[in-house]
C-alpha cells in the first residue's frame, strides 16, 4: 500500500518555476478507432495476458505514455478491475469508465435504515432518504464508457467487463483529449498534464488541476502492489518529472485559478468549493413554524469537535447538492466528489450539521459524506476520493485536535443509537468496503501491532484484499454476493466457522439471529476498532462484545487482529451490571432554568463483572438545546457526571465513569 498522503514537492506544478506551455490552435477530435492489438511476447519479459503488459499494449496502440496510463489508473482504482462490478459512481475497471445508467439498472438500491438524522429525541424527527436520479440525466462524466465505446469501437460490455479493453479505452480517452487541447501525442509524460486533467470530467479546473497534481504525484513516486485479481503492477517512479501545465479548455495560456472563497475551510492542496445549506425557517404543514438544515453554534469555543464521521452519500454528485441546499432536508459538512476527488462544504464547521443520528454526536462532529449512489457491497471507492478524503481529515484533526484514530473517526455505522428504539433504524454506510486500514495509512496512521502476542487487547485488522467474509442481501433477494475484500470481521457465538452468529439485542429486541446481511452489523468488527480478549483457543479468539463473548478466526499466519496497548474498562468491584448509553448527557440538576432535562435512556445492553472494553474518550456529559431559528436562545449545557466511550459492539457505546475502574490492558 502507498504510503501517507505526500506534501507537495517543492517544484509544484504550479510553481514559478514551472514551464508554461501556450497552445496556439485548437484540433478537432479524432475518432481513433483503432482495434486492440492481439497479446504478444514483450521484450521485457511480461507475461502477454498481464494486466502489466495490457498497459503497454495500449499506451503503444495509443500513443500515451505508458506512466501516464498507470498513473491515471492508479488514482482512479489501484489497477484494480473489482471482476467488473461499477464504483459508487458508476465506473468500471481499473480506468474507471463510467456507466452510471447501467449501474443504476443493475442495482438500484439506495438507502438502509430509518433513523433520524438529526438524532434528538426533544425535536421532530428529520428523515434522511436519497432519491435515484433519472439515468437520462445524468452529467457527461458519468457516461465516459460510452465515449470510450466510440473511440475504440470496442463493445460497451466488453470495456466493462474485460481488464484490458478497460485499459485501451482509458487510453484512447487520454489521447482523445490530448488531441482536443491541440497537443502532440508525444511520447514524454511531461506533456499530458492538461489530458490527465480533463480525464475525470470535472467541469471545474482547479478540481482537474488537483486531480492532475495528484496523478503526477503518483508518477514521480512510484508504486506497485498486486490487485485484487492477483496481477503484480509496478509503476517505476520518475522523480525528476516536471509536468507542462496548460489551458484546460482549448488554445491560449493557463488563466490563473480562481480565488477560493473565503468561508472554503480546506486545506490548500485539495479542490474545495462553498456550496451552502440554507439556514431558513419555514412553515410545517399545520402552520407551526420549523426551522432547517442545520444549527448555528459556536464550536469549539461552545464545545469541542471531537469525531469526524464518515459517510457515503447514496445519491450522484448532482442529487446530493440539491438534497443539501433544501431546508427541509438535513445537512452535513462536506461532500467528496467520486470521480476526482472534488470537495464541496455545505456548513461551517462551527456549526452542528444533521448527519449521524445522534444529537450528541452531531454536536461534537464534523460529516464527510462521499459520493456514491450503490450501497450493494461489491461498488467499490476511487483512490482520488480517498486520498482527497484523507487530506481533509488530516487537515481537521490538525485544526481541531481530534486523534487519528478508530475511537474519533468513525463511520456512520459505529454511531450509537440515542435509545432503544432508534437502534434498528440506524445507518450502516460506508459498510464493510470501506477500505479503514488503506485509509488509515493515507492518514499516516496505519494500524500496526503495539504490544506483544498475549495482549488483552487486539486491534482488528484484516488483510483487506484477502479478507473475503460472505455476505448476502446485496440486491434484496438472499443471494450470496460476489467475493469481495473487506476489512469487516464475523463474529460467532463459538470458536468455530458453523457456531450461530451473535446476537444484537438492540437489533432485533425479539431475540432474532443476527445474519450474514451487508446491512446487519449485529456480528461485525471493523478493521481498527479496539476490543478486550475475553479468550483464546487455538486460532480463535474471543472479544468482550454487547456483553458477550464473541469469537473470530485469527490464525497466526494470517492474523484478522493485531495486539495493542491501551485503557479498558471493567465494572467496579461488588457492583451490578453496568447501564450503557448511546449519549453522555448531563445530570438532570445540571439544566438550567428554562431547559427541560434530556432524559438519559439506558440502552438494551450492560456490561457485567468480568467483562473488559477498550476505553475511547472520557467526557463530561452535555447537551446543545437548540430547538429555536435564533441561535442566541440557544444554550449548551454542561454537568459534572463524567463518562467513557467504550467499544461496546459494531458501534460504541458510553459508560458512566462512577460505575466501572480503567486499567491499563494486561500484556
Amino acid at each position: 500500500m502507498p504510503g501517507p498522503v505526500p506534501s507537495r514537492p517543492q517544484t509544484s506544478p504550479r510553481g514559478s518555476a514551472r514551464r508554461r506551455l501556450r497552445v496556439l490552435t485548437a484540433a478537432s477530435v479524432a475518432a481513433l478507432l483503432l482495434p486492440l492489438l492481439p497479446a504478444a511476447a514483450d521484450a521485457g519479459g511480461r507475461e502477454p495476458d498481464s494486466l502489466q503488459e495490457a498497459f503497454a499494449r495500449a499506451a503503444d496502440r495509443y500513443q500515451v505514455p505508458e506512466s501516464v496510463l498507470l498513473g491515471v489508473s492508479y488514482l482512479q482504482s489501484r489497477w484494480d478491475g473489482h471482476r467488473g462490478a461499477p464504483s459508487v459512481s458508476g465506473g468500471y475497471g481499473p480506468m474507471h469508465l463510467t456507466d452510471a445508467r447501467t449501474a443504476l439498472a443493475e442495482d438500484p438500491h439506495h438507502s438502509h435504515g430509518a433513523e433520524d438524522a438529526r438524532g434528538d429525541t426533544a425535536r421532530d424527527t428529520r428523515r434522511a432518504h436519497a432519491a435515484l436520479p433519472d439515468p437520462a440525466d445524468l452529467p457527461g462524466r458519468l457516461r465516459t464508457l460510452e465515449r470510450a465505446a466510440e473511440l475504440t469501437g470496442l463493445d460497451e460490455e466488453e470495456l466493462r467487463r474485460d481488464p484490458a479493453a478497460n485499459v485501451a479505452g482509458g487510453a484512447a480517452l487520454l489521447a482523445a483529449a490530448q488531441r482536443e487541447l491541440g497537443l502532440p501525442l508525444s511520447d514524454d509524460p511531461a506533456q499530458w498534464y492538461g489530458a490527465v486533467a480533463r480525464y475525470p470530467g470535472s467541469g471545474d479546473a482547479r478540481a482537474a488541476e488537483v486531480f492532475a497534481d495528484e496523478v503526477f504525484d503518483v508518477i514521480r513516486e512510484g508504486q506497485r502492489r498486486t490487485t485484487d485479481s492477483g496481477q503484480h503492477v509496478v509503476l517505476e517512479g520518475d522523480p525528476g518529472l516536471d509536468p507542462e501545465t496548460v489551458r484546460l479548455d482549448g488554445p491560449g495560456p493557463r488563466p490563473a485559478s480562481s480565488a477560493r472563497d473565503e468561508r472554503v475551510e480546506c486545506p490548500k492542496s485539495v479542490s474545495c468549493e462553498w456550496i451552502p445549506a440554507p439556514y431558513e425557517e419555514y412553515a410545517n404543514p399545520d402552520g407551526s413554524p420549523n426551522y432547517g438544515n442545520h444549527d448555528k453554534a459556536d464550536r469549539p469555543a461552545s464545545q469541542k469537535i471531537d469525531y469526524i464521521v464518515v459517510h457515503d452519500t447514496e445519491a450522484t454528485w448532482d442529487t446530493t447538492l440539491s438534497l443539501v441546499r433544501n431546508p427541509k432536508y438535513v445537512s452535513w459538512h462536506y461532500s467528496l466528489r467520486a470521480s476526482d476527488g472534488h470537495i464541496a462544504q455545505h456548513v461551517p464547521t462551527g456549526d452542528v450539521g444533521w448527519h449521524a443520528g445522534n444529537w450528541y454526536v452531531n454536536a461534537k462532529s464534523v460529516g464527510l459524506e462521499h459520493e456514491g449512489f450503490l450501497t450493494a457491497p461489491d461498488a467499490w471507492y476511487t483512490e482520488a476520493m480517498y486520498r482527497t478524503s484523507a487530506r481533509l481529515v488530516r487537515y481537521l484533526a490538525h485544526r481541531y485536535d481530534i486523534p487519528l484514530d478508530r475511537q474519533h473517526v468513525i463511520g456512520h455505522d459505529n454511531v450509537p443509537g440515542v435509545t432503544s428504539a432508534h437502534i434498528p433504524g440506524m445507518h450502516t454506510d460506508p459498510g464493510p468496503y470501506w477500505d479503514w486500514q488503506h485509509y488509515f495509512t493515507l492518514l499516516g496512521a496505519p494500524f500496526h501491532p503495539t504490544a506483544g502476542p498475549g495482549s488483552e487487547l487486539v486491534t482488528i485488522r484484516p488483510d483487506y484484499e484477502k479478507h473475503k467474509p460472505l455476505y448476502t442481501r446485496c440486491d434484496g433477494s438472499g443471494q450470496p454476493c460476489p467475493p469481495h475484500g473487506s476489512g469487516a470481521v464475523r463474529l460467532h457465538t463459538g470458536p468455530s466457522a458453523d457456531a450461530p452468529l451473535v446476537k444484537d439485542a438492540g437489533l432485533r429486541p425479539g431475540g432474532g439471529d443476527s445474519t450474514t446481511g451487508v446491512n446487519d452489523t449485529g456480528a461485525r468488527a471493523s478493521t481498527g476498532q479496539r476490543y478486550a480478549v475475553a479468550e483464546r483457543r487455538g486460532e480463535w479468539t474471543a472479544i468482550w462484545y454487547l456483553g458477550r463473548k464473541a469469537w473470530f478466526h485469527n490464525p497466526a499466519g494470517a492474523p484478522t487482529a493485531v495486539p495493542s496497548r491501551g485503557l479498558v474498562v471493567t465494572p467496579k468491584e461488588g457492583s451490578g451490571p453496568v447501564p450503557v448509553y448511546g449519549r453522555a448527557y448531563p445530570e438532570a440538576s445540571a439544566y438550567p432554568e428554562g431547559i427541560p432535562a434530556q432524559a438519559i435512556s439506558p440502552l438494551p445492553y450492560t456490561v457485567e463483572a468480568g467483562q473488559a472494553y477498550a476505553l475511547g474518550l472520557r467526557t463530561k456529559g452535555e447537551y446543545y438545546y437548540a430547538k429555536t431559528f435564533d441561535p442566541a436562545n440557544h444554550v449548551v449545557v454542561r454537568g459534572e457526571e463524567e463518562y467513557y466511550q467504550i467499544q461496546l459492539g459494531h458501534r460504541v457505546a458510553f459508560v458512566r465513569a462512577a460505575d466501572v475502574t480503567v486499567r491499563p490492558a494486561r500484556r
